[in-house]
């Protein structure tokens, strides 16, 4: 899973919501600055342990799916040269007559 940007995301909708409310509150612009910048930052950490979170519990799940696939592609692998086997003797049968 893409996690990149997960704390920038949490960040910006936290400070959309701060300037709506700052702006409904009439707030004097030092104040709401300040204000705006706590919220930016203590919400960019907050997005960052949500991310690492998310990071080490899909971690777990991608090695289980990945030995699950891997047993996967090696049926579709054997598959796909059996069916090649068959197309070259089809071929090889075809030029003998």
């Amino acid at each position: 899973m893409k996690t990149k940007s997960i704390p920038a995301f949490i960040m910006l909708l936290a400070g959309a919501i701060a300037c709506i409310a700052g702006i409904a509150s009439h707030l004097e612009v030092a104040g709401f600055v300040k204000m705006l910048l706590i919220v930016l930052i203590v919400f960019y950490f907050l997005g960052c342990i949500v991310k690492i979170i998310l990071d080490s519990n899909f971690k777990e799940e991608d090695k289980e799916t990945t030995d699950g696939e891997n047993a996967s592609e090696d049926q579709e692998a054997g598959e796909d040269a059996a069916a090649e086997n068959i197309d070259a003797d089809r071929e090889n049968g075809q030029k003998d007559e």
